[in-house]
């Protein structure tokens, strides 16, 4: 049996190493063992639930919307996504995983409507987790920056809102670079959400944010309900900085994962909505199949979305052979296939399930 040392299960876990060395003393932990002073805990352990908390916890999840506006959100096609969910095909699930979760549409769907006994979500994007890592810990102090930008911003003319946008975006750009993780930097990251263009996140080769100002008559900077809302139902989610890959240790029989890693482009104007320096590019997307192959191989329930490359090209069978061992659903969706009004319209996106 593989173990890890109680420093390691708190990292992972999300909680302190004096509550894991608790927790093993409680006998919670099973196979447990304490070695001079050290608890060494097996590596396949589960984090216990923490009954403190429980208590506390609404018999009824609050049914809360994404608090941002994301490029490739999954709002419009969530329906179809929700079919694929073990739970609507009798498959019955305990843990939810999802490592690219940008938005988070599919995520607060799952908090809203299911009851999980562990979550776990991660993104490269560090501004992004920063924001969730806010949202359920600092919620006030948070609410209280939002609503003096919304009140900033909102009674000014269009000369003063660009001057506060390009004065919040600078600020922000300082507070990545000192890296700074107080709720100022959570809070701007929302404002320039719901003020810059089209919502997009895009940093410039230096990592700074470079968004121009959007033209939204009336954003809501400061939805209070919907934030405080989140704030409730993300208690005792795993949040993680990082690769996709960090995921492995949560994911088994037990978990349903579900994957939207940035989409393949279509043409080459509609790569630049890209969210961090290093792009995605097709060894990546291929590594990311190998990895869903060999979760899914254990026992994870994986569903996946990506763009249909024969939108474009009829004969480009990427994805096809790529995920040829899964089931693979083309749905229509309402994209923006290059960077002009005309590129838009509906198209196919891909659903590749596991199972």
């Amino acid at each position: 049996m593989d173990f890890i040392t109680a420093k390691e299960a708190a990292t992972y876990w999300g909680i302190s190493q004096r509550r894991v060395a608790t927790l093993c003393s409680e006998g919670r932990i099973a196979d447990a063992k304490l070695v001079g002073n050290m608890w060494l805990i097996p590596a396949s352990a589960s984090k216990p639930s923490d009954a403190r908390r429980a208590r506390h916890q609404p018999k009824t999840p609050a049914h809360v919307k994404p608090f941002l506006k994301w490029a490739g959100g999954k709002a419009q096609i969530l329906g179809n996504i929700r079919m694929k969910y073990p739970a609507e095909l009798g498959i019955s699930i305990t843990k939810y995983a999802e490592p690219f979760v940008g938005g988070g549409a599919v995520l607060f769907d799952i908090l809203s409507n299911y009851q999980m006994r562990e979550v776990y979500i991660s993104d490269i994007n560090r501004e992004l987790i920063l924001t969730y890592t806010a949202i359920r810990n600092n919620i006030g102090e948070l609410i209280s920056y939002l609503k003096y930008l919304e009140e900033s911003y909102l009674p000014a003319n269009d000369e003063k809102r660009r001057n506060l946008y390009y004065q919040n975006r600078a600020r922000f750009n300082v507070l990545k670079k000192t890296n700074d993780e107080t709720p100022e930097l959570a809070a701007l990251f929302i404002a320039l959400n719901k003020t810059c263009f089209n919502g997009l996140y895009r940093v410039n080769s230096k990592g700074e944010f470079n968004v121009p100002q959007g033209s939204y008559k009336n954003p809501c900077i400061c939805d209070a309900v919907n934030l405080t809302a989140i704030s409730d139902i993300l208690h005792g989610v795993k949040i993680v900085c990082g690769d996709y890959r960090e995921s492995e240790r949560f994911l088994d029989e037990s978990t349903f994962a579900y994957f939207d890693p940035p989409y393949r482009p279509l043409t080459e104007s509609s790569s630049f909505t890209s969210y961090t320096q290093d792009g995605f590019t097709d060894k990546e997307q291929i590594e990311l199949a190998k990895f869903i192959d060999k979760v899914s191989e254990r026992g994870t329930y994986v569903v996946a979305s990506n763009s249909d490359p024969k939108n474009t090209d009829d004969r480009d069978s990427f994805f096809d052979e790529l995920y040829s061992r899964h089931k693979i659903f083309r749905i229509s969706a309402s994209r923006a296939i290059n960077s002009v009004g005309n590129g838009r319209g509906k198209i196919s996106e891909l659903l590749i399930s596991s199972y």
